[in-house]
């Protein structure tokens, strides 16, 4: 298994209306094929390839002190081999 490095993360509590905004300005952004991330003078740049790999996992966990806390993860994954510039095309 390869090493992970973190180059951007963010976590804040929304209600599941903004949630539901952010995500849907996410896809579209996904869509146009580039996504940037800011956060408190971080920004990251994203180019979206045409193929990705969507990813769903709906976890519980417990918290001892907590309780039982729920999760959905939603994951995109790319590798850099898959990018190109679209498919063969006779010109």
């Amino acid at each position: 298994m390869g090493k992970e490095i973190k180059l951007f993360k963010s976590e804040e509590p929304k209600n599941r209306s903004e949630v539901s905004a952010f995500l849907h300005q996410i896809a579209d952004k996904i869509e146009e094929g580039n996504v940037v991330l800011r956060k408190a003078g971080e920004e990251i740049t994203l180019e979206m390839p045409d193929q990705l790999i969507l990813e769903i996992e709906v976890e519980d966990e417990d918290e001892k002190n907590k309780g039982i806390q729920h999760s959905l993860e939603i994951e995109i994954k790319w590798s850099e081999d898959d990018m190109s510039s679209g498919p063969l095309k006779l010109a």
